[in-house]
This record gives structure tokens, C-alpha cells and sequence, in this order.
């Protein structure tokens, strides 16, 4: 789902997964069973409706779990869609990604805050 899922887009070397479960099913049966093949769990991390784990030292894989068709997954989908039908938007989100990236090569909260306004607007579009 995350920028290794658009087609010439700057990306770190960790692939963002979408998982998903049917919406108003128990997601605890899920994780715990994906604390079993390894993904430490970190919560919702801010974003209500979605539990974060990841996998991997150094960090490989961040698996995103959300109710199918809930607000997380369709806006998910929805942004990585816009800038797979967009080379303008690509572009311009590469160019928003890098400049944060020199700005901030050590915070990463500041990296992710930086994007925030861009990526609403995409999905708001």
C-alpha cells in the first residue's frame, strides 16, 4: 500500500502492507496470530481502526491491519490509487518526500507530519 506499491516513487527499503479482516470481526484472533509468525505489535499508534506491527532487524515490513472497506483501508487504497493514475501527483509527492527527508534525516515523526497536509488533500480529491 505504502510508496514501494507506486510505480516510480521514492521509497525506503520497508514494504507497507495493507492486511485486512471483515469489518466487525474480533481483530485480537488476528493479532495474535501475526505476533506468532513474528510481527511485534504496536498498536493503533494514533490511528484509530488500524493496528500497526512490524517485522524484520532492520525494520523490513510494516503490516497495517484494518476492517476491510473501513475508513483506513479505503483511504489507503484510495491514495495509493491516485498516485498510481497520476504522474503529476507522483512526482510532486517524491518531490515532497525528498525535500522532508533532507530536512529531516533524523526525525522521523517530523518526516511523517510533513506529509500529512499532502496526503489528505489527495484523498479529500
Amino acid at each position: 500500500m505504502g510508496s514501494t506499491a507506486i510505480p516510480g516513487c521514492a521509497a525506503k527499503p520497508v514494504l507497507d502492507v495493507l492486511g485486512g479482516y471483515p469489518g466487525g470481526g474480533d481483530v485480537r484472533h488476528y493479532v495474535t496470530a501475526l505476533g506468532a509468525a513474528g510481527y511485534e505489535h504496536r498498536g493503533e499508534q494514533g490511528i484509530p481502526g488500524r493496528e500497526f506491527f512490524r517485522r524484520g532487524n532492520p525494520r523490513a515490513y510494516h503490516l497495517h491491519l484494518a476492517a476491510e472497506q473501513g475508513q483506513f483501508w479505503r483511504e489507503q487504497l484510495a491514495f495509493r490509487d491516485a498516485l498510481r493514475a497520476s504522474d503529476e501527483l507522483r512526482d510532486a509527492y517524491v518531490a515532497l518526500k525528498l525535500e522532508l527527508a533532507r530536512r529531516f534525516p533524523n526525525d522521523r515523526e517530523a518526516y511523517i507530519d510533513g506529509k500529512t497536509a499532502f496526503v489528505r488533500d489527495v484523498i479529500a480529491r
